[in-house]
């Protein structure tokens, strides 16, 4: 089975997401009052989700692409958790930094990794159905929950959120901030079940297209259909005066999206497709374009002319870790004195050429070395070691 190809489309699909969750962070979201982009139309939501089934995907690459047996189970859950700590560590170092420019996904990504170490045990079909159940229930539970459990800061978290307020930062992380881990678990699901599968193979790579594309067409029709024919919309307006949110706050959490959830008062937003709205359409449809978008890249990887082009999104997304808190450092910091084009421009031309330069000279991002080295010992101390054979 041949790995070069399968690795750089992947490594080209966590650039594109790169690049897209820069676009988010660093050019406007309103082309208008409540219209959005067409940078925050294509990468809203999508660039973000795309990471997390890429995260499950590198899961299923790191467990050998299969069912993890019993006996190699120790040593995996300990790799998975340590590589949560390190990443959840290194986004707590970040909790300094505005999240009016960008929310910090790592500490999420930490709750994601533990979550994912019984997945692992499980057959594709068992994890596919993971999936599935929570993205169908997941939205339905939180909308039930949130009235019961604290609003939710939306702040950059540091060392001291996790000293002082660990349940209420666990909550946060889990179920009611920008990127709930519970709800986002169907990402993992998807990448994990994917990574599985023979990337290698042509049909695959179209299945995976077609799947994707169709998952995302439906989840926005059927978001459509339940709005505006069954009246989701009406039934929304209808409940605002109720809710927490002032009617242009309404306006543009329906046009733009929010900020992980929805409001609690009509079951009916459940119904809306908006970038972070942790609804089943957003799952659903977000999950859609991933999958579809790692089956193009799977394709043209094939292509001698594509892959030449595809170089530089694998370069950059072979380091995407290390990139993404570069980017997060620069735009909290004094250096960042462009416009929103021309800065968005620089960061994009920067990371094409370092990651080129990078890759072709040191190999791994720096970011990802520590991570993996850290590990990879992990799973080394937590791997039985064989009994020697004593003499009769």
């Amino acid at each position: 089975m041949t790995r070069g190809p399968r690795l750089a489309a992947v490594d080209a699909a966590r650039g594109i997401a790169l690049l897209g969750m820069i676009a988010v962070h660093s050019l406007a979201e309103e082309s208008a009052p409540g219209e959005p982009t067409t940078a925050f139309a294509v990468f809203g939501g999508r660039a973000a989700a795309t990471f997390a089934v890429l995260a499950g995907l590198g899961i299923a690459f790191m467990t050998g692409r299969r069912r993890v047996r019993t006996a190699d189970f120790r040593a995996t859950a300990a790799m998975l958790a340590v590589r949560a700590l390190a990443i959840g560590a290194i986004g707590l170092a970040l909790g300094y930094t505005d999240a009016r420019f960008a929310t910090v996904i790592l500490p999420y990504y930490a709750v994601l990794f533990v979550l994912a170490i019984p997945l692992v045990l499980l057959p594709s079909w068992a994890v596919a159905a993971v999936g599935v159940a929570v993205a169908a229930g997941v939205p339905l539970l939180t909308h039930h929950l949130l009235p019961l459990l604290p609003a939710p800061s939306l702040d950059n978290h540091g060392f001291a959120d996790a000293v002082a307020h660990p349940v209420r930062l666990l909550t946060e992380l889990t179920l009611t901030g920008e990127y709930p881990a519970l709800a986002w678990t169907t990402y993992l699901c998807a990448g994990l079940v994917i990574g599985r599968l023979p990337l290698d193979r042509p049909k695959v790579a179209v299945t995976l297209a077609g799947t994707g594309a169709a998952l995302a067409a439906g989840a926005a029709a059927v978001s459509w259909l339940l709005l505006n024919v069954y009246g989701g919309l009406a039934a929304i307006w209808a409940a605002q005066p109720g809710s927490a949110l002032t009617v242009p706050e309404t306006t543009e959490l329906l046009n733009l999206g929010g900020d992980g959830t929805v409001p609690a008062s009509t079951v009916w937003w459940l119904a809306v497709d908006g970038p972070h709205t942790g609804t089943t359409p957003d799952l659903v449809g977000t999950t859609g374009a991933a999958v579809a978008l790692i089956g193009v890249l799977l394709l043209l990887e094939r292509l001698r002319t594509a892959s030449v082009l595809l170089a530089p999104l694998a370069a950059a997304g072979s380091m995407a870790l290390t990139f993404y808190v570069a980017h997060l450092a620069f735009v909290n910091s004094s250096y960042d004195v462009y416009g929103p084009g021309l800065g968005y421009a620089l960061q994009v031309a920067a990371v094409l050429l370092v990651g080129l330069a990078w890759r072709a000279t040191a190999g791994k991002g720096p970011l990802e070395a520590l991570v993996t080295f850290l590990a990879t010992r992990a799973k080394r101390w937590a791997t039985p070691r064989a009994q020697p054979v004593q003499a009769r």
